[in-house]
Order: structure tokens, then C-alpha cells, then sequence
């Protein structure tokens, strides 16, 4: 008997106005009960996937499944059969922690009894019973990202959607998140689908990761998994202001796979580093070219990441032409909604 995917996306497209082509093609599966990172840079589709899996936008072109159910088909069955927490701070501030959870209750069609049972019973799971009664709005960030999963959890979801859910915590507030989250996965088989800009929670919490970007999946597997596609070292070399370019020097190195240069920083992919770096220092001095530092590392999810998409997973980027379409549509629907 074939099980049944908690997640199927098959050829997922959303174009915008016609010609912004969001997300382009995507297909990917998350098994029940696994932490599934996706990964991207600013504007590659992570949002919009998002939404199109559970239920906020409709897909151009393919067809979303959750935990069995066609998205386009059943969208308030599949809405109920999830929770969804945004990187933004969604509870109600002029609302106690208890009322902001039994608020969710009753939007869920939750009895008002057995709603005040479940604040009861997250607030004592999340560990801020002693707060429940305060306004959301004086709550620390840790307490206020713990009551937003507590408002998501209250219909019982079997999927997680989790939008940059650590952002903005400090480092013991987002251990403290993912130890909730471990807990209620071990316990009740809790299926999470995460997107994240820390590596390190990617690394240590998934159990398999998409990247994403132009709209595009550009690999998929677990964390070791995609460090082992890799291969071998990566080597940084910096030569000195004004030195000649050492692209061609450095290519034909034993042991080099790739090198990757930006503004006299050389990225050399190499079957082992400590043999490569002195064999390269050499030939760039010869080459003219002084060394003014060198480092080597082994492949991380940053090296990952940057040999998927040749962009450092932090960069900084302005709002994109699929950012920009999103927005527009945002403000389009809200104006219809009023008159």
C-alpha cells in the first residue's frame, strides 16, 4: 500500500499580471512526520509556494495534494488540516494570551468549552501559563513566537507551515522554539514544512531541504546529502589589490573541480585542500599575484546554498519584480474587498 505524502507539489506555477513568472515548475514531496526545509533568496518563490500549498493563492498551472486532499478542489478541508505561522507577529496585542488562543478556537468552529480546555492545555505545553492572562502586546519575543505556534496548533493540524519562525529571537529563544517544535514532531507526528534564513537551524533540524530559486527547484535531499554533491574542499584565496586575474592559473591546479571569482576573491572547489593550498599560492606568485589570505573549509549548507544559486544565502537584496507583483495584488484585493 503506498502511503500517502503529506505534501505533493506537482509543476507548481503562479504567474503575476501575466508575465511575472513566480514560481516556475516546481514539484517536490514531504513525507509525514519530517521536517522539510525550503530554501531560496529574496524573491526565488518561497512565499508564494507557501501560499499556494496551503491554500492562500491559486496555482497558474499544477496541482498541490495535502495529506490527500487536491488544494484547488477542498481549499477550507485542506485549511483545516493545517496551521500556518508567519514570520510576522500575528497575535492580537489587545488581547489577553488566553483569548488571542480561544479567538483561534472559535474561528475553527471550536466549541467555546472545549476552546478554553486547549488554551489551557498550549499555554501549560508552551510555558506561558503563568503570562495567560496579560496582554500579547507585553509578552518578550520568545513568548509572543510561543503563543503564535500555541493560536496554530489549537485545531490539532497534522501540517506545520512555518514562515521564518525564529526570526528576530536570540539564540536561546529559537533553541527554545525548536525544542517545542522537536517535542510536538516525536509526540504526535507533526509533518513541518519550514522556510528559514539560518543555516545552522536548517542544517540541525531538517530532515530534507529544497532550494529554490528563479522560480526553479535547484536540488532537493537531506542536509549531508547536498554538502556531499559538493565534494571535496572549498578554498578562499584573496590576492592583493590590483593584481591580475588568476581564474586561468588557478583552473588548471591538480585537483581543482571549479573556481569562482569576485573583486580578487577566488572560491575553489578541490578534491583536497591542504595539498591545493600551497601549490596555489606558489602559481599566483609567479603569476604576479601576491596571496594576502587563504582559508579552507569543508562544504557547508553556506557553500550549499552558494553553489546552487552563486549567491550568499544573507545577501542583501532590494524588493524584486515578483515582490513588487505580490504587493500590487495584496492592495488590488484589498480594494476590491471594500467596495
Amino acid at each position: 500500500m503506498q502511503t500517502v505524502q503529506a505534501i505533493h507539489a506537482e509543476n507548481l506555477v503562479k504567474v503575476y499580471n501575466g508575465k511575472v513568472r513566480a514560481v516556475d515548475g516546481v514539484s517536490f514531496d514531504v513525507r509525514p512526520g519530517e521536517v522539510f526545509g525550503f530554501l531560496g533568496p529574496n524573491g526565488a518563490g518561497k512565499t508564494t509556494t507557501v501560499s499556494m500549498l496551503s491554500a492562500g493563492l491559486r496555482p497558474t498551472e499544477g496541482r498541490a495534494v495535502i495529506d490527500g486532499l487536491e488544494v484547488n478542489v477542498d481549499p477550507e478541508a485542506v485549511k483545516r488540516r493545517i496551521g500556518v505561522i508567519f514570520q510576522e507577529a500575528t497575535a492580537d496585542g489587545d488581547l489577553t494570551g488566553r483569548e488571542n488562543i480561544e479567538v483561534a478556537a472559535g474561528c475553527y468552529g471550536i466549541s467555546a468549552a472545549e476552546g478554553r480546555r486547549r488554551a489551557t492545555a498550549l499555554m501549560e505545553q508552551m510555558q506561558i501559563t503563568e503570562a495567560a492572562d496579560r496582554l500579547a502586546k507585553t509578552y518578550s519575543g520568545g513568548m509572543r513566537r510561543r503563543l503564535e505556534l500555541a493560536v496554530g496548533l489549537v485545531h490539532r493540524p497534522k501540517i506545520l507551515f512555518l514562515d521564518e519562525p525564529t526570526l528576530g529571537l536570540d539564540p536561546q529563544g529559537r533553541a527554545g522554539f525548536w525544542g517545542f517544535i522537536q517535542k510536538l514532531r516525536s509526540e504526535e507526528g507533526l509533518t513541518v514544512f519550514v522556510t528559514t534564513h539560518y543555516l545552522d537551524e536548517a542544517d540541525t533540524m531538517c530532515n530534507r531541504i529544497a532550494i529554490i530559486d528563479h522560480g526553479k527547484i535547484v536540488a532537493t535531499g537531506s542536509p549531508g546529502e547536498l554538502k556531499d554533491k559538493l565534494g571535496g574542499d572549498i578554498v578562499t584565496l584573496k590576492t592583493a589589490p590590483g593584481a591580475p586575474d588568476m581564474t586561468g592559473v588557478l583552473r588548471p591546479l591538480a585537483g581543482v573541480y571549479s573556481v569562482q571569482s569576485q573583486d580578487g576573491t577566488y572560491r575553489v572547489k578541490c578534491r583536497s585542500g591542504e595539498p591545493f593550498v600551497p601549490l596555489a599560492v606558489e602559481a599566483c606568485t609567479r603569476a604576479g599575484a601576491g596571496v594576502t589570505g587563504v582559508t579552507v573549509k569543508r562544504p557547508s549548507l553556506d557553500e550549499v546554498f552558494l553553489e546552487f544559486t552563486g549567491r550568499e544565502f544573507r545577501e542583501e537584496e532590494g524588493p524584486t519584480a515578483t515582490d513588487r507583483a505580490v504587493l500590487m495584488q495584496s492592495v488590488q484585493s484589498g480594494l476590491r474587498g471594500r467596495r
